[in-house]
């Protein structure tokens, strides 16, 4: 291991010059832009390390890198990441271009490096730089990069079925992860589900002067009435039986919580603001974020918004929803209750329609593959592994419940790497030791229980 070590440190700006020329590739899947360009890039990146890859087809959507290195020992690990980023607008509120690959006072600032293409280059590399050191790969290792993640993976479950002979593994190292606020490093052991939707309201055929409003119906008034009818002032859902699924947590998750660090202080800092929602503080925070289902705002639209005054009563209005779910709510579930909730209150004539839904995940706390994961951190971090038993975020780890294996996220972020936001950023410092983490997973991999 040390070998490897010394091998990164010694070639680490070699590293990051290759992290840098991948992000510079633009690849939003919501944009279709440069995402067969960015798969073929990350092939060559693949194959100059050490691992055969290839673009698997996918008829259904855009391109899956897969990969693969034979190790010495009969285990298999599944690393699952993603090619695609999000969209950088609003791109006049980043400080360096969006995808220039800037690095400034020790922070590479580019989009895509922290979500994703920064934890996927720091398994690549680890595994290179364990090969160019003369080693074996200690375990079979394979490769699923998929490259619609950030739309919410709409083929890859269809994907995943269809190559499961090929995809088959012990355990699986998922996407990402990031350090906390007081810098510790993270595992995350699930995902909260996700259904996205959109509301559509449409009052009339045309807009017309406000000076009608106490006679016309308003489209805007309407939308902002249905959305007010979905929660109470504390944040709790009011549609009838979205609770009726979610699972209490359980003992062994209860002392996991306990070591978690509440993200308050740092977060509040970093957003300038002086108060959660509910005045939540210390476990509050903590339960909050990652054992309660939400329902959120992400966007409205209706009337004008330009500069200046217009005076206008709209006729259409449309809101844009997530509701972020905990085991075991079921996202479809949730979108016939949402439909006949609003048929319940008066608002039938609100067009519905479905964006994307994944359903929440996780793995044990007690999983054999998480103590190697938190014993190989300790082989890099001066402090010690936070063990998160689910993440506040969403990604398809249900697609994979099938299989039965554990899955566990571990990466390069920390707190303030402002991912989906303008100036999205990683420490170098954080790659490093990422890449030494995956190293080290590997080698221990070889002569301890991963199941």
């Amino acid at each position: 291991m040390k070998k490897t070590f010394d091998y990164i440190d010694q070639n680490f700006d070699s590293m990051v010059a290759e992290l840098q020329e991948f992000c510079k590739s633009p690849s939003v899947a919501a944009q279709n832009l440069g995402m067969k360009e960015t798969a073929e890039m990350l092939v060559n990146i693949m194959k100059n390390a050490g691992i055969d890859a290839r673009i698997v087809d996918n008829e259904d959507g855009f391109p899956v890198v897969y990969g693969e290195v034979k190790g010495e020992a009969d285990k298999t690990i599944l690393m699952y990441n993603h090619y695609d980023v999000q969209p950088p607008e609003p791109i006049e509120k980043w400080k360096y271009p969006p995808f220039g690959s800037e690095i400034h006072d020790g922070h590479l600032y580019v989009r895509g490096c922290a979500d994703d293409k920064g934890t996927l280059l720091s398994r690549v590399q680890a595994i290179g730089a364990i090969l160019k050191t003369g080693h074996k790969l200690p375990v079979n290792v394979k490769f699923l990069v998929e490259g619609e993640e950030e739309i919410g993976s709409p083929s890859f479950e269809k994907f995943v079925h269809k190559h499961k002979d090929l995809l088959k593994a012990d355990a699986c190292l998922w996407e990402n992860s990031a350090k906390d606020e007081d810098d510790n490093p993270v595992v995350k052991l699930g995902n909260k589900g996700m259904l996205y939707c959109e509301l559509h309201v449409k009052t009339g055929n045309t807009d017309v002067h406000s000076m009608n409003a106490p006679v016309v119906p308003s489209a805007a008034w309407e939308l902002v009435e249905a959305l007010k009818s979905l929660r109470d002032e504390t944040g709790k859902v009011l549609i009838d039986g979205f609770y009726d699924d979610v699972l209490p947590v359980c003992a062994e998750e209860e002392e996991a919580w306990k070591k978690v660090p509440s993200p308050e202080k740092g977060l509040k800092k970093r957003l300038g603001i002086d108060k959660f929602v509910n005045d939540a503080t210390g476990d509050k925070v903590n339960i909050a974020l990652y054992t309660e289902p939400s329902c959120n705002i992400c966007g409205m639209s209706s009337g004008y918004t330009g500069e200046g005054q217009k005076t206008v009563t709209p006729c259409t209005a449309s809101a844009k929803l997530d509701f972020r779910l905990v085991v075991a709510q079921d996202p479809m579930k949730i979108y016939e209750l949402l439909r006949k909730h609003l048929d319940k209150h008066g608002f039938e004539n609100i067009e519905l329609s479905l964006t994307s839904a994944a359903a929440p995940a996780k793995t044990s706390v007690n999983e054999k593959f998480v103590k190697v994961i938190e014993r190989a951190a300790a082989d890099v971090y001066d402090k010690p592994l936070v063990v998160l038993p689910t993440a506040a975020g969403t990604g398809p780890r249900d697609v994979f419940a099938y299989s039965g294996m554990p899955i566990a996220g571990i990466g390069c972020g920390y707190a303030g790497l402002l991912q989906h936001a303008p100036n999205e950023n990683i420490r170098l410092e954080d790659y490093k030791e990422a890449v030494k983490h995956v190293a080290a997973l590997l080698f221990r991999a070889k002569d301890e229980d991963i199941v």
